[in-house]
């Protein structure tokens, strides 16, 4: 389903002035129309989908354009922005190394690769050992994919099956939507390959078993010989509904994968480096996978990601046989560096655990607040997701959705356009670094919006 386009019309809205929250021109902004049009006439379609607010600059939790107005920002610019916007260490990273006439350098050595790769590496569980950077999350998914069947090969030229999740989303790449699970994603493809598998993805919503034998028995419905499938990968938790495998689902997938000799596999492009309130979302589960996609919240906003692994899969090619033009770009590099060191030395993981309960409380309330029209929720560290329904049933209501999101953004609370099954799933993930006044503050303005258009 295709995302309803945000109109380009200011209209006058209420005016707002809170500490996070000024609102006092109409939205959009009359001055920013122009821009707004050039870029719609310039681009393609597929880039008109977000709210029209023109991003200027940003401190902290917030986010404002270049007229007075200030939005709490719920997004974090789709999950990435952990550290929130212009903290100063990352400004000051970058523009340190600029400074210093390197913004480039393809593989060959620099001092700051070695430092962001000895960073991430110090907070890897064992037996992951290695690091890998790259430059987008999709690109980090299709590495993860690539070695998984190199790996297979090695021990049977048939072994090249890989396990995935209906409703999954990986990147926009050939690779990774051949591995999501979203059928309209991938149509673009026409013929399959059989060798990608989707299996039901045990969210306690739609799919009400979360047992371990539904992914025995679904492989088994499919007619998969588990001693082909090289490796499993799933998101840590599913980008459109926030949900989580459970612990017993999780370490049974874990001794599946060690008795079949496959890869287990997590996309942790989203749930990595703090979001779940762990440093790493399988952190949850008991259990450590053999190799991560990690993206997003590593660099605190700039071009970076990385797959993280064990030794003897991520030394499955040799030198010059697996790299990257931009990888470990040094500017990029230096910001990621920064962005780390900011989570752990203020503390922003257990920022997030401890905010946790108070982000499921206000869902709670604004779930109440919708009249049946918010069929499920769920809460995983700061990330949120609550879907739209017709009430009583799963269908999406992908319209609701949207109202509230546009409503929010009329108010100074910064969304994105409504995402996951069917287009109906609206993600509240704010930067780790927000304080429990501003989420609380966030919450409620999002529940007087749903009692007002529910």
């Amino acid at each position: 389903m295709a995302t309803r386009e945000f109109p380009l019309t200011p209209v006058d809205v209420p005016q707002v002035e809170t500490k996070n929250r000024r609102i006092k021109t109409q939205i959009p902004h009359p001055d920013s129309i122009a821009t707004l049009t050039k870029l719609r006439n310039m681009e393609p379609r597929s880039m008109g989908g977000q709210p029209p607010i023109l991003w200027h600059h940003g401190h902290g939790a917030t986010v404002s354009d270049a007229y007075g107005n200030q939005w709490l920002d719920f997004s974090a610019g789709v999950l990435v922005t952990a550290s929130g916007h212009g903290h100063p260490a990352i400004i000051k990273a970058i523009t340190d190394m600029a400074n210093q006439g390197l913004y480039h350098s393809y593989c060959f050595p620099t001092t700051i690769r070695e430092q962001l790769v000895a960073e991430i590496t110090s907070w890897l569980p064992a037996p992951l050992a290695r690091v890998f950077l790259l430059s987008t999350g999709s690109e980090a998914a299709e590495c993860c994919i690539k070695l998984a069947r190199t790996q297979g090969q090695k021990i049977n030229k048939d072994k090249n099956i890989l396990v995935t999740y209906e409703s999954a989303f990986h990147g926009r790449t050939l690779g990774s939507q051949l591995a999501g699970g979203s059928a309209a994603l991938k149509a673009w493809i026409g013929e399959l390959d059989p060798r990608f598998v989707q299996v039901p993805y045990p969210d306690g919503f739609r799919q009400k078993d979360v047992s371990f034998e539904l992914f025995e028995r679904s492989l088994k419905e499919k007619g998969v010989d588990p001693d082909r499938v090289c490796g499993v990968m799933s998101e840590t938790y599913q980008g459109g509904n926030a949900t989580m495998f459970t612990p017993a689902y999780g370490q049974a997938l874990r001794k599946w994968c060690d008795k079949h000799k496959a890869l287990l596999i997590f996309d942790e492009i989203q749930a990595g480096f703090g979001r779940t309130g762990k440093a790493f979302g399988f952190q949850h589960l008991g259990i450590v996978p053999d190799l991560v996609a990690c993206g997003k919240g590593i660099s605190g906003g700039m071009p970076l990601s990385a797959v993280l692994g064990i030794r003897d899969v991520m030394d499955l090619y040799g030198p010059g046989e697996m790299t990257s033009t931009h990888s470990a770009n040094p500017i990029c590099s230096a910001a990621a560096l920064a962005n780390l060191q900011v989570i752990r030395n203020e503390k922003l993981i257990e920022n997030a655990a401890k905010l946790s309960p108070i982000l499921a409380e206000g869902c709670k309330e604004i779930q109440a607040a919708s009249k049946g029209r918010i069929g499920h929720f769920a809460v995983c560290g700061l990330v949120a997701s609550m879907q739209f329904t017709q009430v009583g049933t799963t269908t999406p209501d992908p319209d609701l959705a949207w109202e509230l999101v546009h409503n929010a953004i009329q108010q100074g609370v910064m969304l994105f356009a409504p995402v996951g099954f069917g287009g109906a799933a609206v993600k509240l993930n704010p930067p780790l670094v927000i304080d429990e006044a501003s989420l609380r503050e966030g919450l409620v303005v999002l529940r007087e919006i749903m009692k007002k258009i529910a």
